[in-house]
């Protein structure tokens, strides 16, 4: 027996249309981007563009099932989670994806999903970024101030790295990719979350080109200081 919920933008649908999970239906599809969990289908109708992410396992465990989780309710599944996290940081002002769509299927014990959200336009990773060309100082002091940000709206992102932070052409950050993200208490976590990214931008250097050097991170670190107090305070 085999169950679905479909959560939407209202605003965007009154009625879900048929195609809306299937990344090769659209009026508009722009193809697809990335491999594996990470692939995503490049979409839009004529109420816009959007990024359509179906999710998948790593590792190991997708030997077994790639798309497949253990069923537990829609509201806990990966791509209402998401929805529900973007839907969070953005009515706290924060840069992430605008939350469209997001899809639960369930098949007995297990369940698959996605999630749809507006594309944002004219924009490339950090990691495209920076093997083209540096950040100057303010940007990145701008940069460290955007993650103070998000872990002072109390957000823990499961892969924070250079590939799921976009800048766009003014030279703004956005944020993406939050499965698996969590709604935490203050804690260690942050740190964690910096290294993680620190570590990401090593990763680039060794692998080259990449326009970033230790004065880089130190003046992502002062921005990161200086909202974190004007937070706390």
């Amino acid at each position: 027996m085999t169950t679905s919920s479909v959560r939407i933008d209202a605003q965007r649908w009154l009625v879900p249309p048929d195609y809306l999970f299937d990344g090769g239906a659209w009026p508009r599809t722009h193809g697809r981007a990335g491999a594996g969990r990470g692939a995503a289908w490049f979409v839009g109708d004529d109420t816009g563009d959007y990024v359509l992410r179906h999710f998948r396992r790593g590792g190991l465990v997708a030997r077994l099932s790639r798309a497949h989780y253990v069923a537990t309710g829609a509201a806990s599944s990966r791509g209402f989670r998401e929805f529900e996290i973007l839907e969070h940081l953005r009515a706290r002002g924060l840069p992430v994806p605008v939350p469209a769509a997001a899809g639960y299927w369930r098949h007995g014990l297990f369940y698959r999903a996605a999630i749809l959200t507006v594309s944002i336009s004219d924009s490339e990773t950090l990691a495209a970024r920076l093997a083209r060309e540096p950040l100057d100082e303010t940007q990145w002091h701008a940069l460290g101030a955007l993650i103070a940000r998000l872990h002072a709206a109390g957000a823990w992102h499961a892969d924070l790295n250079a590939h799921n932070v976009l800048v766009d052409a003014a030279g703004g950050f956005h944020l993406i990719d939050f499965d698996r993200a969590r709604l935490r208490a203050p804690g260690d976590w942050t740190q964690a979350n910096l290294v993680r990214l620190s570590r990401s931008l090593e990763k680039l250097r060794l692998l080259g080109p990449c326009h970033t050097d230790a004065a880089d991170w130190a003046a992502f670190t002062e921005g990161y200081a200086a909202s974190s107090s004007a937070s706390a305070s």
